[in-house]
């Protein structure tokens, strides 16, 4: 049971591969029908870091299976990384992916570089293209704090995959799942590179907001369930979660300001 790996993933594709989730043996066919569906994922540059939002609803065709599913997660103490896609899977690699990175730290004795982060998270991508084809798709979306970037001004970092585990960095902002267009075009209209992060909690929350107005897969703020979008940053200070109360209310002064225009 000695690792002798720095890579978790590896370390059990060697010891108990059928623990992975792309190492499980399907029958053919497709079977993107029978696992819920995560949706829509934003995330920005702000002058401090990055902030990731994702909304709240899980599909299955038609079907809204459920309405409190949460999409973005911490991946260590600077990153964060937001799942679309197959929702069983993806937060299953998710916990596979931050122990990933735990694992190398207490190998190494170092964390990885921001760059080597999304870069193993491209590489367990690649992993699954098996039972992606299938229908049983997982993308991610995953931005952190540079540590060791030159100036803070370039340590904010947004990194989008595709389902074969190619990686892309993204510039200013970015946005996955089936609501990412409508998401997207919104953000095109509202972000300025130099917004601080409550200014950009606020965008991010506005772009869910219209993602839902047009997607029916992506689920708006809730106020009468009390349900508002996962919202998460990551600064010098660390990755850490938005209060929901803090959310909520920023919800609602969209949801205000959508009833008196509703076009934006």
């Amino acid at each position: 049971m000695t690792a002798g790996t720095s890579s978790f993933s590896e370390f059990l594709m060697q010891v108990a591969p059928e623990l992975l989730p792309g190492r499980r043996p399907l029958p053919p066919g497709d079977f993107a029908a029978v696992s819920a569906h995560a949706t829509t994922i934003v995330a920005l540059r702000t002058a401090e870091g990055v902030v990731m939002a994702g909304d709240r609803r899980a599909t299955m065709g038609n079907y809204i299976s459920s309405r409190d599913i949460e999409k973005v997660f911490p991946a260590d103490g600077y990153s964060l990384v937001g799942i679309a896609g197959t929702a069983g899977l993806g937060i299953e690699l998710v916990k596979l992916y931050q122990l990933e990175l735990e694992h190398y730290e207490k190998i190494e004795g170092a964390p990885l570089t921001l760059n080597g982060k999304a870069n193993r998270l491209a590489t367990m991508l690649r992993g699954n293209l098996g039972i992606a084809l299938q229908g049983l798709a997982v993308v991610p979306l995953f931005a952190g704090f540079d540590v060791d970037a030159a100036s803070l001004d370039e340590a904010g970092k947004i990194y989008s995959f595709d389902v074969v585990g190619g990686i892309y960095a993204e510039r200013d902002f970015d946005s996955i799942g089936s609501g990412s267009m409508f998401a997207k075009s919104s953000l095109k209209k509202r972000y300025r590179r130099d917004i601080g992060t409550e200014e950009a909690v606020k965008i991010a929350v506005e772009s869910l907001y219209d993602a839902a107005d047009d997607d029916s897969a992506t689920g708006g703020p809730d106020p009468t369930r009390d349900l508002y979008p996962v919202v998460m940053t990551a600064t010098a200070e660390g990755s850490k979660r938005i209060d929901e109360a803090v959310v909520a209310d920023v919800a609602r002064s969209v949801i205000a300001a959508r009833t008196e225009n509703p076009y934006g």
